[in-house]
């Protein structure tokens, strides 16, 4: 899409929108907006509300968070139009931190309520926050060992701000195309969603089915499994290892430089995730060893946090791993370890790793209960047959889920230059909802 921009510019002082249209204004927020907090009183449970990643959405009577009902008296009155805000552990990336309020309810008091005092469209006012939200700025404005902006550091927030027809002109432009962009990323989403399952699925029936379909097939004994080829093996995962072991449970010291220290995101079933991986110093890495040291061949399988997951190491230096991550090392005369990560990954064991977790909290599958799990294993040279199909399969599926999560990343960083170039004037909208709407 191709966009005039506006025929004149002016400086500003801030780096997030330094140059915007020269009639427009930058205001500190307070200028537009006050902050109000009205505590709830008699207003029902039911209209609870909450600041979610789709937006601002009514919590379900079944989502009550464990409070009884005197309790929510302490949450605060919102109405529609109003902008929420949870500018807390600015830290957490996954949290969203801006919202615009669909009808009244009540909401936690960690949230900051701002509600209208001037010519501003809070629609237009709330994309300008998600600008700021995606572009981090809340995150290099906070303070503290949380990393928290209060309600006067939000209210002091310079704001552009468009006369009143252009700003209702940026809302309504970027609430009809970035809804176009968000069809879009629900089908790329979808598409990797049904990926993933169909790669899982070739895998499960792999290692439980083998590669020729007219085998004679047994009952495995084994819910998980279905029934095998015949002349398969039924055995326990314990069975197939010289020996299991985890990490320290306990953190170490992090250094800057040192010996890489994987944990259980780092492990993904169809690659290495090491962009935020931690490092331990040589000494420490030293005592890790004593209790056992990854080597190529092994297989790596998480126990905590995301459990489950298995991969075969094949990182050529030296690295540990922390308690929430086994080291299988598996007999391998009769365990091929590239076959046994993809059982291991197949639906049957990940539907028995996650009954062997336990903890409310503190996910783990602990080292005694995943020795217990059931695989079927056929001779080792028709493993390494399957093993070596599965690469080819699973490498066409992973290429296809490449290119998917390509185009997500890409749609998303359309969506946010989108919204950035509109609500700081580095392209002019107005008219082009209007004409739309008149070609239609």
């Amino acid at each position: 899409m191709s966009i005039k921009r506006y025929e004149e510019y002016k400086n500003t002082s801030i780096n997030w929108a330094n140059k915007i249209p020269k009639h427009w204004e930058l205001l500190p927020t307070k200028r537009a907006f006050r902050r109000k907090k009205e505590t709830n009183t008699g207003m029902k449970v039911e209209n609870r509300l909450a600041l979610t990643m789709k937006g601002v959405l009514k919590r379900s009577l079944d989502d009550l968070d464990g409070l009884q009902a005197s309790e929510y008296e302490t949450y605060q009155i919102f109405q529609e139009g109003d902008l929420a805000f949870k500018l807390i552990d600015l830290q957490n990336i996954k949290t969203s931190r801006v919202g615009i309020v669909p009808e009244e309810g009540i909401m936690s008091p960690a949230y900051i309520r701002l509600e209208r005092t001037g010519r501003i469209e809070p629609k237009y006012a709330y994309w300008y926050f998600m600008k700021l939200y995606h572009e981090c700025i809340f995150n290099e404005l906070g303070g503290g060992v949380r990393q928290t902006i209060g309600p006067e550091e939000l209210l002091s927030l310079p704001l552009t701000y468009p006369p009143k027809g252009e700003q209702h002109s940026i809302a309504s432009f970027l609430d009809r195309e970035t809804a176009k962009i968000d069809a879009l990323i629900a089908e790329q989403q979808r598409l990797i969603e049904l990926l993933q399952e169909k790669r899982q699925a070739v895998i499960s029936h792999a290692v439980t089915k083998g590669l020729n379909p007219n085998v004679p097939m047994k009952d495995s004994g084994v819910e998980w499994l279905g029934e095998v080829p015949e002349h398969w093996l039924t055995t326990q995962l314990g069975r197939l290892c010289i020996d299991v072991a985890d990490g320290p449970h306990y953190s170490p010291v992090y250094v800057n430089t040192g010996v890489p220290f994987l944990s259980a995101r780092n492990i993904k079933v169809d690659r290495w995730e090491l962009d935020d991986v931690k490092y331990v110093s040589e000494s420490d890495c030293n005592e890790f060893d004593k209790k056992a040291v990854p080597e190529m061949g092994d297989v790596l399988y998480t126990k905590g946090g995301t459990t489950g997951v298995a991969r075969v190491v094949d990182l050529p230096y030296r690295f540990q791993v922390w308690v929430h991550v086994a080291i299988l090392k598996l007999r391998k005369t009769i365990a091929d370890p590239h076959f046994i990560a993809y059982a291991l990954n197949s639906s049957g064991c990940y539907e028995q790793s996650q009954l062997f977790t336990r903890g409310a909290t503190n996910q783990d599958l602990g080292l005694t209960r995943m020795v217990l799990i059931q695989l079927a294993l056929p001779p080792l040279d028709e493993q390494m047959e399957i093993s070596s199909e599965l690469d080819l399969s699973t490498k066409y599926l992973d290429e296809l889920l490449s290119k998917a999560q390509d185009s997500l990343l890409l749609l998303g960083e359309r969506r946010s230059a989108l919204i950035s170039a509109a609500v700081t004037g580095q392209i002019d909208v107005r008219g082009l909802v209007e004409e739309e709407g008149s070609e239609q």
